[in-house]
C-alpha cells in the first residue's frame, strides 16, 4: 500500500471576503506542483460562501464537476434550463463537455453555504453536457460506506464518465469498514468530513486528506464520531 497524508492545514486559501476556499491541490493563484491531483481527481475546493453571494455565470468543459453541500442551499442555474437548489443531503454531478455556463450562489440571506466543489477529468471528451442531482437520504446508511457516485447509470447514486466510484460513511467512534477497490489500477483519496479516523496506523483529522493506492482495501476506524468521504479514482491520466 502507498499513502499520501494532505492535512487540513497544508492547504491551499484564498479569503475573497465573499468566498473562503481551501484547495486540497492546485487552483486559481494556488499552485504547489507536488499537489496537482489525485489520479484524474484534479480539484478539491473546500467552499464557504457568504449570504446571499456567489459565482456568476461562468463557463466550463471537458470536467466531471460535482458538489455536496456541507450546510446550507446552494442555488444553480445553467444554460441547460436547469434551475436548482441542492443542499446539504444532497450531491450534484454536471458533465460539462462541449461546454456549459453556470452559476451557483448562497440561497441563504441570514448564513453562509458550504459546500465542496469536486472535478474528475472525464475518459470522454466532448460529450453533450448534461446535469443530475440527487438526494442521500433515502441510500444512506450508518456505520458503513454507501456509494454516492459511479461510472454507471443504473447503480445507486450519480454517475459520470469515468471509472471512480464515491463513498460516504457516517461513522460513531469505535466503528470501522473495509472499502474494496472497485477497479484494479484505481486509487482512493479519503477526505475527512468531520471527527476523527484511523486508516493503516494514520490519525486523520477534519479535512485531512490522505490518498491511497497499490492495494485492493483498507480499513478505515473512527476514532471519535466521523463522517467520510471516499473517492476512488484511475491513478492514470487519460492519454
Amino acid at each position: 500500500m502507498n499513502t499520501v497524508i494532505h492535512k487540513a492545514e497544508t492547504r491551499g486559501h484564498a479569503n475573497h471576503g465573499w468566498l473562503n476556499s481551501y484547495h486540497t491541490f492546485s487552483f486559481a493563484n494556488y499552485y504547489n506542483p507536488q499537489r496537482m491531483n489525485f489520479g484524474v481527481l484534479r480539484v478539491l475546493n473546500d467552499d464557504m460562501v457568504s449570504e446571499s453571494q456567489g459565482f456568476g455565470t461562468h463557463p466550463h468543459r471537458d470536467m466531471e464537476i460535482v458538489s455536496i453541500p456541507l450546510e446550507g442551499d446552494l442555488k444553480h442555474k445553467d444554460n441547460m434550463g436547469n434551475s436548482t437548489i441542492i443542499k446539504e443531503g444532497d450531491i450534484q454531478v454536471m458533465s460539462a463537455g462541449t461546454g456549459v455556463m453556470h452559476s451557483e450562489y448562497n440561497n441563504n440571506p441570514d448564513k453562509p453555504v458550504k459546500f465542496l466543489q469536486i472535478w474528475v477529468i472525464p475518459n470522454k471528451q466532448n460529450v453533450p453536457p448534461r446535469y443530475d442531482q440527487i438526494s442521500l437520504a433515502d441510500i444512506a446508511k450508518e456505520n458503513k460506506f454507501y456509494q454516492v457516485l459511479s461510472p454507471n447509470k443504473e447503480d445507486e447514486g450519480v454517475w459520470i464518465h469515468q471509472d471512480a466510484w464515491f463513498h460516504i460513511g457516517k461513522f460513531t467512534k469505535g466503528n470501522s469498514d473495509v472499502y474494496q477497490i472497485k477497479k484494479a489500477g484505481n486509487g482512493v483519496y479519503v477526505f475527512v468530513l468531520e471527527g476523527e479516523v484511523e486508516i493503516n496506523g494514520e490519525q486523520l483529522s477534519k479535512r485531512d486528506g490522505m490518498g491511497v493506492w497499490d492495494t485492493e482495501q483498507f480499513t478505515v476506524t473512527a476514532t471519535e464520531d466521523a463522517r467520510v468521504l471516499l473517492m476512488e479514482v484511475p491513478m492514470e491520466l487519460p492519454k
